[in-house]
């Protein structure tokens, strides 16, 4: 992926990872759509960054995205990027069903069916590009499982096997798939997850993140540093320990 130059639509991106990523993404040259479920918050947020437009997106309801699948490529028939931003994560207790069912059924949908129907919805689109990129986000958490998370750690290790299967299918077109795998970063993702200490400071992340598709532009896979410790814990051979450490010392991961 280039690093600048793009049309890029971002929904869920109207905090945390996603609007930071948008902001920098802009801040480098390419044109930006933010797409979220509040009409208040995209508001502000294209009046607080005058040039970045906004779209309404509920990524749970597959009316609403292909209204604003339409909606984008109407506005910006040069879209070349797809950002499948959304997500949730929630504390589970899968001893009780009536805990975690609800509560799975949801993540399921917004983490795994929201990324489908966004790709399902623009992938014509993008094919059709000379040079386009699907950009999935996985977690730390499709590698190494928080113990709290049962539903997020299973949807995002998903959209790793999702994101690894479709670059294949689209080998020999001109649709790249990069997967961006976060780590536990300092965002409202869960309560108490952005003042964690073991959480990485949101800036950091993103400038590194976003450094890393400026001097890897053919890169499959987007990882700071501090995801490494839970992508190879099995290659390394030390995954029972990484699973321990991480679910001793870190209450909110991502």
């Amino acid at each position: 992926m280039n690093i600048s130059g793009n049309t890029i639509f971002i929904p869920g991106s109207t905090s945390g990872i996603g609007l930071a990523l948008a902001l920098e993404l802009r801040a480098k040259g390419n044109t930006v759509i933010v797409g979220g479920r509040r009409a208040d918050l995209l508001e502000r947020i294209a009046a607080e960054h005058p040039g970045i437009d906004t779209v309404r997106i509920d990524t749970t309801d597959p009316a609403s995205i292909d209204a604003a699948a339409k909606r984008v490529l109407a506005d910006h028939p040069d879209l070349n990027v797809l950002v499948t931003m959304a997500g949730v994560m929630r504390a589970e207790d899968w001893r009780s069903p009536a805990s975690f069912l609800a509560s799975a059924e949801s993540t399921v949908v917004t983490n795994v069916l929201g990324p489908i129907r966004l790709i399902a919805a623009f992938v014509e689109h993008l094919q059709a590009q000379p040079d386009a990129t699907i950009v999935t986000v996985s977690s730390g958490l499709a590698f190494t499982p928080l113990k709290v998370t049962p539903s997020y750690n299973a949807s995002k290790a998903a959209i790793h096997m999702l994101s690894e299967s479709i670059r294949l299918q689209y080998a020999g077109t001109s649709v790249k798939v990069v997967e961006l795998e976060p780590p536990s970063v300092q965002t409202a993702l869960m309560p108490g997850q952005e003042d964690n200490e073991h959480a990485m400071p949101l800036d950091e992340f993103v400038a590194e993140a976003v450094g890393l598709l400026e001097s890897r532009p053919d890169a499959k896979e987007i990882q700071v540093e501090r995801v490494k410790f839970l992508r190879y814990g099995e290659a390394r051979g030390d995954y029972d320990q990484v699973v321990e450490a991480l679910n001793n010392t870190d209450p909110h991961g991502k």
